[in-house]
Parts: C-alpha cells; sequence; structure tokens
C-alpha cells in the first residue's frame, strides 16, 4: 500500500462502499418492484450512478490513481415541483405487504439519499487526503441531487406536497429581517 490514509478516511470510505454495494442491490429490488415507468427510469438512472460512485472508490482505495473531477451536476428535472396543498392525504400502511407501493420505494429512497448526503458531507470534512475528501463530498452532492429527484416524482405524484405559508406570513417574516448598513466599512 503505497498511500497512507487516516484511520477515520479509511474506515468511513470502507463504510461507505458497503453501504453503495447494499443500496445498488437494495435498487435492483425496487426495481423488480415498481410500477410507474417514470419512477422505474429515475430508479435505473439512479442505480447506475451508485454503481459509478462505487466503482471510483474502489479506485482509490485499491490506489488505482482516480482522479476526483469537479463534481458536475447530472440531476434530471422530470417534473416542475408544485408548492401548496392539493387534498394530501396518506393511506395507511399494510403490516402485511408482500410487495412495496410505489410511493413507499420512493419514500425510503427519499429518506436514505437525504441521510447519505448529511453523512457523507460529514465524513468529508473528516478526511485528511483530499481527493478522499473530494470522493466524499461529491457523493454527498450526488444524494442530495437524488433525493432531489425523488422528490420531484413524488411531488409529481401528491405523495409529498409542499406546504405553503400565507401571503401576509411569508411578507411579515420577511420584513422582520433588517439590510446591513455600511457593509463596506467592516472589518473582519
Amino acid at each position: 500500500m503505497t498511500t497512507r490514509w487516516a484511520a477515520h478516511e479509511f474506515l468511513e470510505t470502507q463504510e461507505a462502499l458497503r453501504s453503495k454495494a447494499a443500496t445498488i442491490e437494495l435498487y435492483g429490488v425496487f426495481l423488480n418492484m415498481t410500477q410507474d415507468a417514470h419512477l422505474r427510469d429515475i430508479l435505473q438512472n439512479q442505480q447506475r450512478r451508485e454503481v459509478q460512485a462505487y466503482q471510483q472508490g474502489m479506485n482509490m482505495l485499491l490506489g488505482k490513481g482516480v482522479q476526483m473531477t469537479p463534481h458536475t451536476p447530472q440531476m434530471n428535472v422530470y417534473e416542475q415541483p408544485q408548492v401548496g396543498l392539493q387534498q394530501p392525504s396518506m393511506p395507511a400502511p399494510n403490516p402485511h405487504a408482500t410487495r412495496l407501493a410505489d410511493t413507499t420505494t420512493a419514500t425510503i429512497l427519499l429518506n436514505m439519499h437525504k441521510t447519505g448526503a448529511a453523512v457523507a458531507m460529514l465524513w468529508a470534512c473528516e478526511c485528511v487526503d483530499p481527493q478522499v475528501r473530494s470522493y466524499h463530498a461529491t457523493c454527498a452532492n450526488i444524494c442530495q441531487e437524488m433525493a432531489y429527484e425523488i422528490w420531484q416524482f413524488m411531488n409529481y405524484k401528491g405523495y409529498y406536497q409542499a406546504p405553503q405559508l400565507a401571503d401576509h406570513t411569508m411578507n411579515t417574516m420577511m420584513q422582520s429581517f433588517q439590510a446591513q448598513n455600511n457593509v463596506s466599512n467592516m472589518m473582519i
């Protein structure tokens, strides 16, 4: 091993790879259960991105000199987000399900990616090596993009609606902030 890793970044990278391997398999299970073609397309694209991230991490771990390039967002915009509530309803959970509903699959993936983004960024902040740090930061960014893709689908289907505050409440809150005067004269 030519590269010396700090213990925490090595352990975190191994944990990330184990998580990515499990996620790749989980996508396979979800793809077999998914009914909606739109959701299936999202899952296939996201599984491909997980495979790419896994392979990059393996190459880095094995010292194959993978260069991390700055992350270019690959987020697909499937639908324009809708704000406001339109008769929201949440079906009761089925404790005897033998197959996951598309809304359940999407909810699991949304929460998994939101958590993944937070954890990967935490790991990035703990890394000593710039390449390892960049890998985890890129993974965090990819997770937040995939969470947003899933959320767009859920929002479009009405599974995850975004409540909106009343105009007078928003205006009152916005007017409570005061502009900073003489910012150019401030010494830092």
